[in-house]
């Protein structure tokens, strides 16, 4: 049975940091792309990174313009865990944190395109 589970949310302070973590259970994301995307009250859901995994180690990683230069994605494969690492974070970060994966390779961020979800993890940043 496949499983994406998000850790890591919570509240911040603005120019503050978090990580966020997502373990996939009964699944192997090698060879796919594994997506982080938001969705604040009232706005459409929207990409905010993802990252191919080669199947023999590592991968390409990709960022919305929104979040470059202040958010990371990495992985520890052993522990078949994502992780984005957000900084610099601004109010318009706060939203409902989801990662996603797609079979096959990163072809476009399009979430319907997403096989597979976690059920979210809340981000909340203040002023």
């Amino acid at each position: 049975q496949v499983q994406l589970a998000e850790s890591g949310g919570g509240s911040v302070q603005a120019g503050g940091s978090l990580r966020l973590s997502c373990v996939a259970s009964g699944y192997n994301y090698r060879g796919d792309c594994l997506g982080w995307f938001r969705q604040a009250p009232g706005k459409e859901r929207e990409w905010v990174a993802a990252m191919y995994f080669f199947y023999g180690g590592g991968g390409n990683t990709y960022y919305a313009d929104s979040v470059k230069g202040r958010f990371n994605i990495s992985e520890d494969n052993a522990r078949n865990s994502v992780y984005l690492q957000m900084n610099s974070l601004n109010p318009e970060d706060t939203a409902m944190y989801y990662c996603a994966a797609r079979l096959g390779p990163c072809y476009d961020y399009d979430h319907q395109k997403f096989d597979y979800w976690g059920q979210g993890t809340q981000v909340t940043v203040s002023t």
